[in-house]
């Protein structure tokens, strides 16, 4: 298999363990190039871990995470790769990514190209790879700017950009909306949305399942380390779903023409 060429991702009876304390057990999942998975579940359900997982900060206590090309029937077992080759598969932008206050927005968007050079070059602010992904996002304006100067919407955008320099076959945000105002957030998943329709696959967590509902192509849900469901988003976040999950009574209403959650507390018994 042509590694360069894996068209899909996925983790097979995946299983994850601290010591006695069971975070992920028998994950089942496959990931798309060119769609969006969105991962969705109460805190300390398992998302993150499950990214740390893909990307290959942590390895699996057993089960397997694999890329390959479903076509040629080819499958590589991700932790058989080196850490530079899976650097070259996928990307992580994560909930509270490094600062970076000391360095420019260009300096930082180059950082995503050290995968691609040897361990003699230095970063180029400059260069076209650098320049597409800036653009990509909308912050080729602030290459010069400091990193420090940016709005925490403008400092996400920089993170996904410096992933997309990284030219990775799988793009994973971690909370990307966190902390973000309306408009940021929107503009965000618009830019997932474009990254995805690139052909890009795109594993994203996220808490609103409204957001979830408007930019995934699918959703998995996640709770106490088990798949509880899995499939498009209108289908599978189903009111008795949500409620067993979240604990909350839940409807799906048409809000200017998109999905919109409206959600209450349980009455007390």
């Amino acid at each position: 298999m042509t590694r360069s060429h894996a068209q899909h991702m996925g983790t097979l009876a995946l299983h994850y363990a601290i010591n006695s304390t069971t975070i992920l057990t028998d994950l089942e999942l496959t990931i798309n190039k060119g769609k969006v998975l969105g991962v969705v579940g109460p805190n300390g359900s398992g998302k993150t871990t499950l990214l740390r997982l893909l990307i290959g900060s942590l390895k699996p206590s057993s089960g397997r995470i694999v890329i390959g090309d479903a076509a040629a029937k080819e499958w590589v077992d991700t932790h058989q790769l080196s850490g530079l080759q899976r650097a070259r598969i996928h990307a992580l932008v994560e909930q509270n990514a490094h600062p970076h206050d000391d360095l420019t927005v260009g300096e930082v968007i180059a950082l995503g190209r050290l995968p691609h050079q040897n361990r003699f070059s230095g970063i180029d602010p400059h260069s076209p790879a650098v320049i597409e992904a800036a653009s990509r996002v909308g912050v080729e304006e602030f290459l010069h700017r400091s990193f420090a100067s940016l709005s925490g919407g403008e400092r996400q955008r920089v993170h996904v950009a410096r992933a997309l320099a990284q030219a990775p076959q799988f793009l994973l945000l971690d909370e990307p909306t966190n902390h973000l105002d309306i408009a940021a957030q929107l503009e965000l998943l618009t830019i997932i949305s474009q990254v995805a329709r690139n052909g890009t696959g795109v594993v994203v967590t996220l808490h609103d399942l409204g957001l979830a509902a408007r930019v995934c192509d699918d959703v998995v849900v996640v709770d106490q380390g088990h798949v509880v469901g899995i499939g498009p988003p209108l289908e599978t976040l189903t009111p008795p779903l949500i409620e067993q999950v979240w604990g909350v009574e839940a409807q799906w209403v048409e809000a200017l023409g998109k999905p919109t959650l409206v959600v209450g507390t349980k009455p007390a018994v």
